[in-house]
């Protein structure tokens, strides 16, 4: 069943919006607005091989810049390797949790052995800084869309960021060649209580949606107004309140960074040359 619009919006803000939603709304909107993330999964309930070869498929009907398909993913099924990755993702229980973690991978390797097996002398062009944008973004775009399939057929997921903490540890334990870079991990699997896991309010379209020009200082009301909101939200689901303080711990140090301040000279090792 159809999500009604003003249900879809009032959930993904926090609160009514004066947002207009169009004259045809569609499922597939629903589906989306209605993105939450999922961190627990009945251990017993596990993700068939016809599933997975469907959210692969998703991904690569995913937009891909001049078709070069710049991505990979390996599928980790193992208990044991899931169980390493979740230390490695700093110790992230809901890893070893769920019966089927995707690592989606930034993938120059296939690209250069193609323009060697064309007779190319050097792949000279996937040295810059463009390709390693490309395999990002291509592997992003891909990894939404499994995740929107995923929860289509009712399955749960959580982005993993975390794997890029230490990254070349993740690389050794899924045997990367060099250009080959791990970007993050999608945990999928079936919710255990769903209707415990609420959708968490995003900023208003004010802070993000730019007419014609970007403009900073005009957000500032609305990133307040939106401070509101998430409080009350990690009241309800008993988490520490202050986004915009979350925000400040994440950039205001290094420290917050947690090992990723090391990420070019990571990219360097397995390869990218970044030039």
């Amino acid at each position: 069943m159809t999500v009604s619009p003003e249900t879809s919006y009032r959930l993904r803000y926090g609160a009514p919006t004066v947002v207009e939603p169009p004259a045809e709304w569609t499922e597939v909107l629903a589906q989306q607005l209605s993105h939450r993330s999922v961190r627990r999964y009945r251990p017993d309930d596990e993700v068939s091989d016809e599933t997975l070869s469907a959210l692969i498929a998703a991904a690569q009907s995913a937009p891909t810049s001049g078709n070069l398909q710049l991505w990979s993913v390996v599928a980790v099924r193992d208990d044991a390797r899931r169980r390493r990755l979740a230390v490695l993702a700093g110790e992230q229980g809901f890893i070893a949790q769920a019966p089927l973690f995707l690592v989606w991978l930034a993938d120059l390797a296939r690209a250069r052995q193609i323009t060697s097996n064309a007779g190319a002398p050097t792949a000279e062009g996937a040295d810059f800084v463009e390709a390693a944008l490309l395999s990002f973004v291509d592997v992003a775009l891909a990894a939404q869309n499994a995740s929107l399939a995923a929860e289509s057929l009712g399955l749960g997921t959580v982005f993993v960021g975390a794997i890029r903490n230490r990254p070349l540890e993740v690389a050794a334990e899924l045997g990367l060649p060099p250009n080959v870079f791990p970007v993050f991990g999608l945990t999928v699997g079936h919710p255990d209580r769903l209707d415990e896991t609420a959708v968490k309010p995003r900023l208003p379209q004010e802070a993000v949606l730019h007419r014609e020009q970007y403009s900073l200082d005009p957000q500032k009301p609305h990133v307040e107004t939106y401070e509101d909101v998430l409080n009350t939200f990690y009241a309800a689901a008993g988490l520490p309140e202050g986004w915009a303080q979350r925000v400040a711990h994440r950039f205001g140090t290094v420290a917050g960074l947690k090992g990723r301040e090391h990420l070019r000279e990571a990219l360097l090792a397995q390869g990218f040359q970044l030039r």
